[in-house]
């Protein structure tokens, strides 16, 4: 089951071409459908907090020059770093080398407080694609990543969230300009989505809306004004934005 959040703030369930609306997300039919073409896709979740993993892939971590980590690393974005599906992102004034990260994000949907590995997954309401999008000099420079990970548009998500989906084992790409620039399986992540959850969940409470962005694996690089950016996930679908032109 796709679920979309669309026009000003409105769910629904996407069946082929047609949005059935509904009440929240997942929520019961209220009878009206509207053609996904005259839709204006939104992020599809509205979180309190959206949590971050760093080097959850090995080969990842090697290019960054980075030792593999013991237990997860993690970081937050503010939720003013949603963009949808189709957004066109400024180039930040404040940042020479803007950079693209695509990855699997979870989205929460159900309480999660001190939750253990193997019930993690009956807490999740599905899955989608997000770029997690980093203005690398500040990140290197700035005493925390606010300015690096959290400035305006810099966590598209999208296009929508899919429910019936084993996140274990999934092909990632990301593209840039058509050209792809990431490609990678979830297998080869170090830390599962289980154990990030429970891991997350043993000092911090996930609520419904909640979104984890499980890592990156390699290959990320740069985005230049005018680059079109997208993440194709299997089994989920294509999220693309534009970095607009100054």
């Amino acid at each position: 089951m796709k679920i979309v959040r669309f026009g000003r703030g409105s769910w629904g369930i996407l069946e082929g071409e047609t949005i059935r609306v509904t009440r929240g997300p997942g929520g019961s039919f209220t009878g009206k459908r509207i053609p996904l073409s005259e839709a204006k896709l939104l992020p599809p979740a509205r979180p309190t907090k959206i949590v971050c993993v760093g080097r959850n892939y090995r080969k990842h971590a090697q290019e960054m020059g980075e030792e593999v980590p013991p237990e997860p690393g993690l970081f937050l974005k503010a939720p003013n770093a949603l963009a949808p599906h189709g957004a066109s992102i400024p180039y930040p004034s404040f940042t020479k080398s803007l950079h693209y990260e695509g990855e699997l994000a979870v989205v929460i949907g159900r309480r999660m407080r001190r939750v253990p590995e193997e019930k993690a997954l009956f807490h999740v309401l599905g899955y989608t694609c997000a770029l997690d999008l980093t203005a690398r000099d500040a990140q290197k420079t700035d005493l925390q990543w606010i300015r690096a990970k959290s400035a305006d548009g810099f966590c598209p998500l999208g296009p929508w969230i899919e429910t019936e989906l084993d996140p274990s084992d999934l092909r990632l790409r990301t593209f840039v300009n058509g050209e792809v620039r990431q490609d990678a399986r979830t297998s080869a992540m170090i830390f599962s989505i289980p154990f990030l959850l429970a891991y997350i969940s043993s000092f911090m409470t996930l609520e419904p809306g909640d979104v984890l962005l499980t890592g990156t694996p390699e290959g990320v690089g740069e985005l230049r004004p005018g680059d079109e950016a997208a993440v194709d996930i299997e089994g989920i679908g294509r999220l693309s934005v534009r970095i607009a032109p100054i």
